[in-house]
Protein backbone atom coordinates (compact mmCIF):
# COMPACT_ATOMS: atom_id res chain seq x y z
CA UNK A 1 0.00 0.00 0.00
CA UNK A 2 2.81 2.25 0.75
CA UNK A 3 4.33 1.46 -2.29
CA UNK A 4 1.37 2.03 -4.15
CA UNK A 5 0.32 5.14 -2.69
CA UNK A 6 3.92 6.74 -3.61
CA UNK A 7 3.15 5.79 -6.61
CA UNK A 8 0.20 7.59 -7.39
CA UNK A 9 1.89 10.63 -5.51
CA UNK A 10 4.88 10.79 -7.68
CA UNK A 11 3.16 9.74 -11.18
CA UNK A 12 1.54 13.48 -11.86
CA UNK A 13 4.99 15.22 -11.08
CA UNK A 14 7.58 13.32 -12.45
CA UNK A 15 7.10 12.01 -16.09
CA UNK A 16 10.48 10.05 -16.08
CA UNK A 17 9.56 7.92 -12.53
CA UNK A 18 6.57 7.72 -13.38
CA UNK A 19 7.28 5.93 -17.23
CA UNK A 20 9.72 3.71 -15.18
CA UNK A 21 7.20 2.56 -12.74
CA UNK A 22 4.84 2.13 -15.40
CA UNK A 23 7.31 -0.34 -17.25
CA UNK A 24 8.30 2.39 -19.73
CA UNK A 25 12.13 2.68 -19.83
CA UNK A 26 13.29 6.35 -19.56
CA UNK A 27 16.79 7.31 -18.04
CA UNK A 28 17.34 8.29 -14.60
CA UNK A 29 19.71 11.41 -15.62
CA UNK A 30 17.93 13.49 -18.51
CA UNK A 31 19.77 12.78 -21.75
CA UNK A 32 19.97 16.32 -22.83
CA UNK A 33 20.06 19.34 -20.13
CA UNK A 34 22.35 22.23 -19.92
CA UNK A 35 24.47 20.72 -17.25
CA UNK A 36 25.02 18.30 -19.47
CA UNK A 37 25.97 20.47 -22.86
CA UNK A 38 28.59 22.13 -20.39
CA UNK A 39 30.34 18.73 -19.38
CA UNK A 40 30.70 17.91 -22.98
CA UNK A 41 32.31 21.62 -23.96
CA UNK A 42 34.85 20.99 -20.95
CA UNK A 43 35.84 17.86 -21.67
CA UNK A 44 36.11 18.61 -25.21
CA UNK A 45 37.93 21.69 -24.41
CA UNK A 46 40.34 19.08 -21.88
CA UNK A 47 40.73 16.58 -24.38
CA UNK A 48 41.92 19.31 -27.02
CA UNK A 49 44.39 20.50 -24.92
CA UNK A 50 45.70 17.35 -23.78
CA UNK A 51 45.87 16.05 -27.32
CA UNK A 52 48.14 19.82 -28.16
CA UNK A 53 50.33 18.81 -25.44
CA UNK A 54 50.68 15.42 -26.75
CA UNK A 55 51.26 16.66 -30.28
CA UNK A 56 53.82 18.92 -29.20
CA UNK A 57 55.92 16.51 -27.10
CA UNK A 58 55.75 14.39 -30.13
CA UNK A 59 56.96 17.01 -32.36
CA UNK A 60 59.53 18.01 -30.04
CA UNK A 61 61.12 14.40 -29.34
CA UNK A 62 61.09 13.59 -32.93
CA UNK A 63 62.96 16.84 -33.88
CA UNK A 64 65.32 16.27 -31.10
CA UNK A 65 66.16 12.22 -31.94
CA UNK A 66 66.57 13.73 -35.53
CA UNK A 67 68.84 16.73 -35.16
CA UNK A 68 70.67 13.97 -32.02
CA UNK A 69 71.51 11.35 -35.11
CA UNK A 70 72.43 14.07 -37.56
CA UNK A 71 75.06 15.54 -34.85
CA UNK A 72 75.99 11.93 -33.91
CA UNK A 73 77.34 11.23 -37.09
CA UNK A 74 80.00 14.11 -37.76
CA UNK A 75 82.67 15.54 -35.81
CA UNK A 76 84.71 18.67 -36.27
CA UNK A 77 88.44 19.03 -36.21
CA UNK A 78 89.93 22.77 -35.56
CA UNK A 79 93.23 23.79 -36.63
CA UNK A 80 93.86 27.19 -35.25
CA UNK A 81 96.17 29.54 -36.53
CA UNK A 82 100.02 30.79 -34.84
CA UNK A 83 102.51 32.96 -35.49
CA UNK A 84 104.70 31.01 -38.01
CA UNK A 85 102.49 27.95 -39.01
CA UNK A 86 101.91 26.59 -42.47
CA UNK A 87 98.33 25.77 -41.42
CA UNK A 88 97.73 24.86 -45.25
CA UNK A 89 99.70 22.48 -44.00
CA UNK A 90 98.55 21.40 -41.23
CA UNK A 91 94.90 20.89 -42.72
CA UNK A 92 95.75 19.28 -44.88
CA UNK A 93 98.00 16.35 -42.28
CA UNK A 94 94.76 16.78 -40.32
CA UNK A 95 92.31 15.98 -43.40
CA UNK A 96 94.58 13.02 -44.14
CA UNK A 97 94.60 11.50 -40.59
CA UNK A 98 91.18 11.77 -40.54
CA UNK A 99 90.22 10.04 -43.72
CA UNK A 100 93.16 7.17 -42.51
CA UNK A 101 90.81 6.55 -39.22
CA UNK A 102 88.39 3.61 -39.55
CA UNK A 103 84.78 4.49 -39.22
CA UNK A 104 85.30 7.87 -41.08
CA UNK A 105 83.14 7.99 -44.37
CA UNK A 106 83.73 11.41 -45.44
CA UNK A 107 86.08 14.73 -44.53
CA UNK A 108 85.54 17.86 -45.89
CA UNK A 109 87.83 20.79 -45.28
CA UNK A 110 86.68 24.01 -45.17
CA UNK A 111 88.59 26.85 -46.76
CA UNK A 112 89.36 30.05 -45.38
CA UNK A 113 86.54 31.90 -46.84
CA UNK A 114 84.40 29.19 -45.89
CA UNK A 115 85.72 29.38 -42.17
CA UNK A 116 85.10 33.08 -42.13
CA UNK A 117 81.71 33.06 -43.64
CA UNK A 118 81.10 30.72 -40.47
CA UNK A 119 81.64 33.70 -37.98
CA UNK A 120 79.48 36.64 -39.90
CA UNK A 121 76.07 36.33 -38.34
CA UNK A 122 78.13 37.65 -35.24
CA UNK A 123 80.80 39.45 -36.52
CA UNK A 124 79.08 40.82 -39.64
CA UNK A 125 80.18 40.84 -43.24
CA UNK A 126 81.90 44.08 -43.48
CA UNK A 127 84.48 43.29 -40.67
CA UNK A 128 87.88 42.77 -42.23
CA UNK A 129 88.94 39.25 -40.97
CA UNK A 130 92.13 38.90 -42.36
CA UNK A 131 93.94 39.98 -39.33
CA UNK A 132 91.74 37.95 -36.61
CA UNK A 133 92.68 33.94 -35.49
CA UNK A 134 89.75 32.58 -37.69
CA UNK A 135 90.11 28.70 -37.28
CA UNK A 136 90.11 26.47 -39.99
CA UNK A 137 86.98 23.85 -39.66
CA UNK A 138 87.35 20.12 -41.11
CA UNK A 139 84.30 18.67 -41.24
CA UNK A 140 84.36 14.34 -40.63
CA UNK A 141 81.49 12.56 -41.15
CA UNK A 142 80.87 9.22 -39.82
CA UNK A 143 79.73 6.17 -41.64
CA UNK A 144 80.11 2.13 -41.18
CA UNK A 145 78.86 0.04 -38.76
CA UNK A 146 82.57 0.22 -36.76
CA UNK A 147 83.18 3.83 -34.75
CA UNK A 148 86.16 5.58 -34.94
CA UNK A 149 88.13 5.10 -32.14
CA UNK A 150 88.45 8.70 -30.83
CA UNK A 151 90.76 8.31 -28.33
CA UNK A 152 93.66 7.48 -31.18
CA UNK A 153 91.98 9.74 -33.36
CA UNK A 154 92.66 12.85 -31.11
CA UNK A 155 95.88 11.82 -30.09
CA UNK A 156 97.37 11.48 -33.95
CA UNK A 157 95.22 15.38 -34.34
CA UNK A 158 96.92 16.17 -31.12
CA UNK A 159 100.66 15.72 -32.50
CA UNK A 160 99.87 18.22 -36.14
CA UNK A 161 98.01 21.22 -33.31
CA UNK A 162 94.54 19.72 -34.16
CA UNK A 163 91.50 19.40 -31.56
CA UNK A 164 88.46 17.22 -32.14
CA UNK A 165 85.12 18.32 -31.45
CA UNK A 166 82.76 15.19 -30.97
CA UNK A 167 79.65 16.88 -30.17
CA UNK A 168 78.71 14.99 -27.03
CA UNK A 169 77.64 18.62 -25.19
CA UNK A 170 75.31 19.61 -27.89
CA UNK A 171 74.22 15.91 -27.91
CA UNK A 172 73.54 16.17 -23.97
CA UNK A 173 72.31 18.90 -24.26
CA UNK A 174 69.86 17.91 -27.08
CA UNK A 175 68.77 15.09 -24.80
CA UNK A 176 67.95 16.89 -21.58
CA UNK A 177 65.63 19.36 -23.67
CA UNK A 178 64.07 16.04 -24.53
CA UNK A 179 63.32 14.74 -21.45
CA UNK A 180 62.50 18.63 -20.02
CA UNK A 181 59.53 18.20 -22.56
CA UNK A 182 58.42 15.15 -21.71
CA UNK A 183 58.20 16.08 -18.23
CA UNK A 184 56.54 19.15 -19.12
CA UNK A 185 54.06 17.30 -20.94
CA UNK A 186 53.38 14.90 -18.70
CA UNK A 187 52.41 17.84 -16.04
CA UNK A 188 50.09 19.26 -18.29
CA UNK A 189 48.24 16.06 -19.13
CA UNK A 190 48.03 15.67 -15.44
CA UNK A 191 46.57 18.85 -14.66
CA UNK A 192 44.11 18.64 -17.58
CA UNK A 193 43.43 14.60 -16.06
CA UNK A 194 42.79 16.12 -12.47
CA UNK A 195 40.46 19.69 -13.88
CA UNK A 196 38.43 16.82 -16.07
CA UNK A 197 37.52 14.62 -13.25
CA UNK A 198 37.15 17.61 -10.39
CA UNK A 199 34.80 18.80 -13.45
CA UNK A 200 32.90 15.15 -13.60
CA UNK A 201 32.78 15.25 -10.09
CA UNK A 202 30.65 18.65 -10.02
CA UNK A 203 28.60 17.30 -12.74
CA UNK A 204 27.90 14.60 -11.51
CA UNK A 205 26.77 15.42 -7.68
CA UNK A 206 24.29 18.14 -9.87
CA UNK A 207 22.93 15.76 -11.69
CA UNK A 208 22.24 13.54 -8.59
CA UNK A 209 20.78 16.30 -6.56
CA UNK A 210 18.02 16.81 -9.19
CA UNK A 211 17.44 13.00 -9.49
CA UNK A 212 17.40 12.66 -5.69
CA UNK A 213 13.60 12.09 -5.10
CA UNK A 214 13.86 9.51 -7.97
CA UNK A 215 16.82 7.20 -6.76
CA UNK A 216 15.23 7.48 -3.47
CA UNK A 217 11.40 6.22 -4.91
CA UNK A 218 13.96 3.94 -6.96
CA UNK A 219 15.22 2.80 -3.02
CA UNK A 220 12.07 2.06 -2.13
CA UNK A 221 10.80 -0.02 -5.30
CA UNK A 222 14.09 -2.21 -4.43
CA UNK A 223 16.42 -0.73 -6.66
CA UNK A 224 19.91 -1.70 -6.26
CA UNK A 225 22.70 0.60 -6.33
CA UNK A 226 24.29 -0.89 -8.84
CA UNK A 227 22.06 -0.30 -10.97
CA UNK A 228 21.55 3.39 -10.38
CA UNK A 229 25.07 4.08 -10.17
CA UNK A 230 25.11 1.69 -13.82
CA UNK A 231 22.53 4.48 -15.61
CA UNK A 232 24.89 7.10 -14.35
CA UNK A 233 27.97 5.48 -15.27
CA UNK A 234 26.33 4.87 -18.97
CA UNK A 235 24.99 8.76 -19.63
CA UNK A 236 28.44 9.66 -17.90
CA UNK A 237 30.69 7.56 -20.52
CA UNK A 238 28.53 9.25 -23.25
CA UNK A 239 29.44 12.91 -22.68
CA UNK A 240 32.55 11.74 -22.07
CA UNK A 241 32.76 10.02 -25.73
CA UNK A 242 31.10 12.94 -27.10
CA UNK A 243 33.59 15.10 -25.55
CA UNK A 244 36.41 13.54 -26.28
CA UNK A 245 35.41 12.88 -30.26
CA UNK A 246 34.95 16.62 -30.55
CA UNK A 247 38.23 17.67 -28.81
CA UNK A 248 40.56 15.10 -29.74
CA UNK A 249 38.87 14.90 -33.35
CA UNK A 250 39.72 18.60 -33.69
CA UNK A 251 43.53 18.68 -32.66
CA UNK A 252 43.71 15.46 -35.23
CA UNK A 253 42.49 17.95 -37.75
CA UNK A 254 44.84 20.39 -36.96
CA UNK A 255 47.70 18.35 -36.75
CA UNK A 256 47.32 16.86 -40.41
CA UNK A 257 46.40 20.43 -41.26
CA UNK A 258 49.56 20.97 -40.08
CA UNK A 259 51.93 18.24 -41.31
CA UNK A 260 50.33 19.07 -44.84
CA UNK A 261 50.80 23.14 -44.96
CA UNK A 262 54.74 22.07 -43.62
CA UNK A 263 55.55 19.80 -46.30
CA UNK A 264 58.82 21.39 -48.02
CA UNK A 265 57.39 20.50 -51.47
CA UNK A 266 54.49 22.89 -50.40
CA UNK A 267 55.36 25.11 -47.97
CA UNK A 268 56.32 28.66 -48.11
CA UNK A 269 59.94 30.10 -47.46
CA UNK A 270 58.82 30.78 -43.94
CA UNK A 271 56.95 27.27 -43.62
CA UNK A 272 60.87 25.84 -45.23
CA UNK A 273 62.49 27.01 -42.10
CA UNK A 274 59.93 25.73 -39.83
CA UNK A 275 60.47 22.80 -41.46
CA UNK A 276 64.07 22.72 -41.26
CA UNK A 277 63.52 23.79 -37.39
CA UNK A 278 60.71 20.89 -36.84
CA UNK A 279 60.97 18.70 -39.26
CA UNK A 280 57.99 18.10 -41.38
CA UNK A 281 55.32 18.92 -38.57
CA UNK A 282 53.39 15.03 -38.54
CA UNK A 283 53.62 13.32 -35.21
CA UNK A 284 53.32 10.64 -36.91
CA UNK A 285 50.80 6.97 -36.95
CA UNK A 286 52.61 7.13 -33.24
CA UNK A 287 51.13 10.22 -32.25
CA UNK A 288 47.44 9.76 -33.94
CA UNK A 289 47.65 6.34 -32.16
CA UNK A 290 47.80 8.59 -28.45
CA UNK A 291 45.33 11.45 -29.36
CA UNK A 292 42.98 8.40 -30.19
CA UNK A 293 43.76 6.38 -26.84
CA UNK A 294 43.14 9.78 -25.18
CA UNK A 295 39.61 10.49 -26.27
CA UNK A 296 39.10 7.02 -25.14
CA UNK A 297 41.01 7.57 -22.11
CA UNK A 298 38.63 10.63 -21.08
CA UNK A 299 35.62 9.11 -21.72
CA UNK A 300 36.64 6.17 -19.35
CA UNK A 301 37.85 8.86 -16.77
CA UNK A 302 34.46 10.59 -17.02
CA UNK A 303 32.49 7.39 -16.53
CA UNK A 304 34.90 6.28 -13.38
CA UNK A 305 34.42 9.16 -11.73
CA UNK A 306 30.91 9.35 -11.82
CA UNK A 307 30.19 5.99 -10.57
CA UNK A 308 33.09 6.68 -7.82
CA UNK A 309 31.18 9.87 -6.90
CA UNK A 310 27.32 7.70 -6.96
CA UNK A 311 28.28 5.21 -5.42
CA UNK A 312 29.56 7.62 -2.61
CA UNK A 313 26.31 9.33 -2.63
CA UNK A 314 24.58 6.37 -2.35
CA UNK A 315 26.03 5.07 0.67
CA UNK A 316 25.34 8.13 2.17
CA UNK A 317 21.70 8.36 1.37
CA UNK A 318 21.54 4.69 2.27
Amino acid sequence: MAIASRRMAIHGSDPALAGRLNGRESPIVPQSSIAGRALIAVVAIMTFLAALTTGAVMLVLASASEWQSEVAREMTIQVRPAPGRDIEADVRKAADIARAAPGVAEVRPYSREESARLIEPWLGATLALDDLPVPRLIVVRVGGAQPPDLAALRAALGAVGATLDDHRGWIARMRAMAATAVAIGIGVLALVLAATILSVTFATRGAMAADLPIIEVLHVIGAEDRYIANEFQRHFLVLGLKGGVIGGGGALVLFALAALLGDPATASAGGVEIAALFGSLSIGPVGYALITAQIALNAAVTAATSRGVVNRTLASVT
